[in-house]
């Protein structure tokens, strides 16, 4: 008799050339992602090879009962480190069957400054540091953590190694893995100052590409957790009193930026940034005002501020860009739950396209 394991890692190419694709877009709350699957007749390279589909919108909170259907249009895809072979997950955004973008889907609003000219003139790159923290499922309380209780100090946990610091390495290194295979540029990761807190980093990524990277690295990451039987929360600050909260810090240059002359050009864009500061706290996520306390490595949520090496700045320069004259800069304020298609958007058309 076959056991689960072995028909869930069934090659489908020994016996057939169809494909399976897992198309995944975010649900009405703006921060849940929903999946589901169905069968191709065979391999594709490239989004617009793919069909549209349909969903149930009244079941997502994006439409009503009497007009519940929302169409998915692919927009990017990546080999699926779940299914392996040739099949993929998909990354869509969501329509109205008359071809109108539902009022979730701001992927639509944000392939419009993208495809600016000013913009791809400029080859904005990004690279977000997701952190998150992975909770046990019964409770609700972070891994590794007795329950009702605490654990020591902060501190020690960072960048830790060994199993009273490291909690829940074999998901994060699943995780990293799986995102290589899938074709998604993520570039490291590390334990984080709270215990239970991890952090992945996806970039540099071009233009809206972060975005949908981040967004399908999260999903990945949540259907680890589910095979493992943890809950992973994107919470900017999932516990209460001394202990650091969780943010999606994104760092960010420009053509402009990166080359002779650049260091000019990222102080002019900071200052954009600051002249805008309560449009963009008000897009970076929900519940931000909990982290963004001036402790704990933030800046006041109220307050605007940068500096060179300042982990407890709105925006901090490195260094070395500092020292060079060109590079780029970290925008700190962005929580975890963050949409990373609404902050990359944001920043690049209030840096490149915003006139005041």
């Amino acid at each position: 008799m076959s056991l689960l394991a072995d028909l869930q890692n069934i090659n489908l190419s020994d016996s057939t050339e169809k494909i399976i694709a897992e198309y995944i877009w975010i649900g009405g709350s703006g921060n849940d992602l929903r999946s589901k699957a169905r069968t191709l007749s065979g391999p594709v390279t490239g989004p617009a090879q793919l069909p549209k589909w349909n969903y149930d919108g009244s079941s997502t909170g994006q439409a009503p009962g009497e007009d519940s259907e929302v169409i998915l249009y692919p927009q990017a895809i990546f080999k699926d480190p779940f299914r392996g072979g040739d099949n993929i997950l998909v990354m869509c955004d969501a329509y109205t069957p008359g071809g109108e973008p539902i009022p979730t889907n701001k992927r639509f609003n944000a392939a419009k400054i993208f495809s600016h000219p000013e913009v791809t003139a400029e080859e904005p790159w990004y690279g977000i540091e997701q952190e998150y923290t992975l909770l046990q499922k019964d409770v609700n309380w972070p891994l590794g953590w007795p329950v009702g209780g605490f654990p020591g100090p902060q501190g020690i946990i960072y960048c830790g190694i060994g199993a009273d610091k490291a909690f829940g390495r074999d998901i994060v290194d699943s995780h990293y893995k799986a995102c290589l295979y899938a074709g998604i540029n993520i570039s490291g990761i590390n334990g984080e100052v709270m215990p239970g807190q991890w952090e992945f980093q996806v970039g540099p990524a071009v233009g809206i590409s972060a975005g949908d990277e981040l967004w399908v690295a999260r999903y990945i990451l949540e259907r680890i957790t589910e095979i493992a039987g943890v809950v992973v929360s994107f919470d900017p600050k999932p516990i209460k009193g001394d202990w650091n909260g969780a943010g999606a810090h994104t760092n960010y240059s420009t053509k402009s930026m990166r080359n002779t002359g650049g260091y000019d050009v990222i102080k002019k864009a900071i200052e954009k940034l600051g002249l805008r500061h309560k449009e963009h706290i008000s897009a970076y996520g929900e519940g931000n005002e909990r982290r963004l306390t001036g402790r704990h490595e933030t800046a006041d949520i109220n307050t605007f501020c940068w500096g060179v090496a300042n982990r407890g700045a709105s925006i901090r320069v490195g260094r070395d860009t500092e020292k060079e004259g060109k590079g780029y800069f970290e925008d700190r304020r962005p929580a975890s739950n963050m949409d990373p298609i609404v902050v990359t958007s944001m920043i690049a058309e209030t840096t490149i396209l915003w006139k005041p």
